[in-house]
């Protein structure tokens, strides 16, 4: 009966059959061992010369990295390691023989491992950097329905902006003129809660600038978070709520994953703990004393980002920054009205930030005005205008990048392993 790798410790001494890859094969003299994968996790094989006939060690023989194969044997357990178990192979038989598998297990350079990233993923590392993805997913999907959250989702093609039309990729649209790929579900989803009361958004969203840092992705996934009568602080206490309910999940559930990535865990597991508030003035300030050259009404650089947590063991909030460097729907700070009530939460270990939110602007003129200011088409927001003249109430959201928080859990130098295919500015294939 076919059995997953993974459940292999339920199954010692019994005869099973795994299906599966050879994704590496060494022999001595009349003993080879095989190590096969398949999507679950790896096993050592082992099959004596003895055992088999001459025309099936004659096929062990001649299969390849990555051949598809289908195992038959007994699972025993590894005579000197803890809670690995091995495969004694009875029988053996070969669904596709591959022959010169491109990727080697040797060292590549990066351009030619994306130009062969349908292949790349099969090893060890982006096996396990996938599975922290969906670890971190499934966390944040738990996190949101246990806050009263429910998934709404928000369309791709939008007809205007959410944030600035420089960033945007247009995309003609039939008789309807110009569409744009959506930066973010955000606005949307402000209109779901007036139903819901508390709804979100998970799925790709796209930025046009031209960024080649090693955090930036074209094409990326987002999940953008709403909730009626939650006002700034309890936005921040959200944020912090769902970072946290990640990495103790991830901790808890991904320890193959993380032993293989030969993740640290001590700052991870130090990061669940309160997290650090500054606001945008204390960031400057501090920022100043740190050596930074940046100049107040700036937004932060990654040296930045940086320099801020570089000494701290949490991720660090910084909240109510300088309007005029803040799109148009986030909400005036009653004491200064120069300044909004967002906040944007930078990971430590130089991971930058991971999430932004803010309260939203929920009085009709005032939103009005800032749209005015803004020199954006009122016709083109009449429909989000209309949310505040229609029960309007309080209300916040914030939105979390998956690939950056992917990144940060798993310690990688660079996002784009962080995603299946990544799409930057000078890479759309595979």
């Amino acid at each position: 009966m076919q059995k997953f790798i993974k459940d292999l410790a339920n199954h010692v001494g019994e005869e099973i059959t795994i299906k599966g890859w050879l994704y590496n094969k060494r022999s001595s003299g009349p003993i080879a061992f095989l190590e096969l994968r398949d999507g679950t996790g790896w096993i050592q094989a082992v099959a004596v010369k003895k055992d088999f006939s001459e025309e099936l060690w004659t096929e062990m023989e001649k299969v390849g990295q990555e051949s598809s194969v289908e195992v038959v044997g007994a699972v025993t357990k590894h005579p000197k390691k803890e809670n690995v178990f091995e495969l004694q192979i009875k029988d053996f038989k070969i669904l596709q023989l591959a022959a010169d598998y491109p990727i080697a297990l040797k060292d590549h350079g990066p351009d030619f491992l994306l130009d062969n990233r349908h292949l790349w993923l099969r090893s060890r590392r982006q096996w396990a950097i996938l599975r922290v993805r969906d670890a971190i997913t499934t966390a944040i999907n738990e996190f949101l329905h246990q806050e009263g959250f429910i998934r709404t989702d928000s369309p791709i093609f939008t007809p205007s902006a959410c944030e600035g039309t420089t960033t945007l990729f247009p995309v003609p649209y039939f008789d309807e003129g110009t569409a744009y790929l959506s930066q973010s579900g955000q606005l949307y989803s402000e209109a779901a809660i007036m139903s819901v009361g508390r709804c979100y958004d998970f799925g790709p969203v796209f930025r046009a600038e031209k960024s080649k840092t090693k955090r930036h992705l074209t094409e990326f996934w987002m999940m953008d978070a709403e909730a009626a009568f939650v006002e700034h602080d309890e936005n921040l206490k959200l944020q912090e709520g769902l970072v946290r309910y990640i990495l103790r999940y991830c901790l808890k559930n991904c320890q193959e994953e993380l032993l293989t990535l030969e993740r640290n865990q001590e700052p991870l597991q130090k990061a669940d703990a309160p997290f650090t508030r500054f606001t945008y003035d204390q960031a400057i300030e501090k920022l100043h004393e740190l050596g930074s050259d940046i100049k107040y009404g700036e937004d932060l650089g990654n040296d930045d980002e940086g320099l801020l947590t570089k000494d701290s063991a949490v991720p660090v909030f910084i909240e109510k920054w300088p309007k005029s460097i803040k799109p148009f729907y986030m909400k005036r700070d009653a004491e200064n009205s120069d300044r909004v009530l967002n906040d944007d939460l930078i990971a430590t270990e130089g991971a930058g930030e991971i999430i932004g939110g803010s309260q939203r602007e929920d009085d009709y003129e005032l939103l009005l005005s800032r749209i005015q200011a803004e020199g954006l088409d009122v016709e083109d927001y009449k429909w989000y205008l209309d949310l505040r003249k229609y029960g309007s109430v309080p209300h916040s959201g914030f939105g979390i990048g998956l690939e950056r928080m992917v990144r940060w859990v798993t310690g990688v130098e660079h996002i784009r392993e962080c995603i299946t295919f990544p799409r930057t500015i000078g890479r759309l294939k595979p």
